[in-house]
């Protein structure tokens, strides 16, 4: 399984996030920026668009592998020729 995380991630609390916000979001563009808050523990991480894009991405293709590995063990599945045929091509 891939890791989507940083081990160099930068961890703020909410009230250090809120007075420089501006620079947390500069910093994320590099890695990503875990808030915290006190008695809550982790709220939210802060991550680049390209981040979170690539994680998505990630998210997308793992359902798409499991989709297909359930196909391949369905019962009653037919070759490709045979579909070929059934659709008359």
């Amino acid at each position: 399984m891939y890791k989507l995380y940083y081990w160099g991630m930068t961890s703020v609390t909410l009230s250090q996030f809120r007075s420089q916000q501006s620079d947390y979001i500069a910093a994320a563009q590099r890695a990503p920026v875990e808030i915290t808050s006190r008695g809550a523990g982790r709220r939210a991480v802060v991550v680049s668009p390209e981040f979170y894009d690539r994680a998505v991405q990630a998210l997308e293709d793992l359902a798409d592998i499991r989709a297909a590995a359930e196909a391949r063990s369905e019962v009653g599945r037919i070759t490709h020729e045979e579909l070929r045929r059934e659709l008359g091509l």
